[in-house]
């Protein structure tokens, strides 16, 4: 009975917490979590923290969380700020490279631009993402959609592990140029199978981990140049191939975003690129998660 108490009274708390009137946000990165929460200040130039952090890459796409119009896209303090107005509310979405303009209208999850580094109130790369109406600062996470975030868990049990590893995420926020399957290799001219798909990056990109893991090799491999290789739970492996440079040690453990080395163009390769592999027990799978793809066909 008083575990039944404690779950009405939390959605009862969820339900007075979100207005009935706003619609859903969509999230504006593809990261749905948020490094440092909404802290309004006690007065108009008082210390606080008037958005939300959420954690990205230099160079991701930052999208529209609604439906509205950019009215500003311009430099704020020094640091590069849009702002959509959606009825009587804004959004404001910093640091990011505008790829917009004043008077445009944008869909919900229309890319606004690229997040920039070095925002003054994250730890690390992120979006600072505002809500206003008139002048009044809210907290945006009331509208961030969370439908599938959320799970029941026992109140009084030990809380879940975090995944280690989503499928289908690729490390960097680039133009995949090569798809994982079969193919003609472009230096050899032999027909064989991709084993990972190609991103797109300018040489010296960081490559973030794509999930937590301890590191089973660092060093030059062959075709796949200066490669990191993360083992995860339950037979997952990533590699980071064609590195420039090397972040992390062998043995190391690390956690997901972890920066294992910098975009690059040793071994095989025709030019600066990221090539990320995933495998399961051993065998490569395609990252993108596509069933079947990568088989010869007669």
């Amino acid at each position: 009975m008083a575990r039944l108490r404690l779950l009405l009274l939390t959605v009862l708390v969820m339900a007075i917490a979100s207005p009935a009137h706003a619609s859903p946000w969509q999230w504006p990165l593809g990261d749905h979590r948020i490094d440092r929460p909404f802290d309004p200040p006690a007065s108009d130039y008082g210390a606080g923290h008037r958005g939300v952090d959420i954690p990205g890459r230099a160079g991701q796409t930052v999208r529209a969380v609604a439906a509205g119009r950019v009215t500003f896209a311009g430099r704020v303090a020094g640091i590069w700020t849009i702002t959509v107005t959606h009825g009587d509310e804004r959004s404001t979405y910093q640091p990011v490279s505008p790829a917009v303009r004043v008077g445009d209208a944008v869909t919900a999850g229309q890319p606004l631009g690229r997040l920039l580094g070095g925002h003054p109130s994250c730890r690390r790369t992120c979006l600072n993402l505002g809500r206003l109406r008139g002048e009044r600062y809210l907290d945006p996470a009331d509208l961030l959609a969370t439908s599938g975030s959320y799970r029941l868990i026992d109140p009084e049990g030990t809380p879940p592990d975090p995944p280690d590893l989503v499928g289908g995420d690729l490390p960097l926020d680039g133009p995949v140029t090569s798809a994982y399957g079969m193919r003609v290799h472009p230096l050899t001219g032999v027909r064989k199978l991709h084993d990972g798909v190609d991103i797109g990056a300018p040489c010296g990109t960081s490559v973030p981990a794509a999930g937590a893991g301890q590191v089973g090799r660092a060093g030059a491999n062959g075709a796949y140049g200066l490669q990191v290789e993360i083992r995860h739970a339950a037979g997952a492996v990533t590699s980071y191939s064609h590195l420039s440079s090397l972040a992390v040690r062998v043995g190391e453990r690390i956690g997901a975003g972890t920066v294992v080395g910098r975009v690059g163009s040793t071994g095989a390769s025709t030019g600066c690129h990221l090539h990320f592999m995933r495998l399961v027990d051993g065998r490569p799978v395609d990252p993108l998660g596509r069933p079947g793809a990568g088989q010869a066909r007669g």
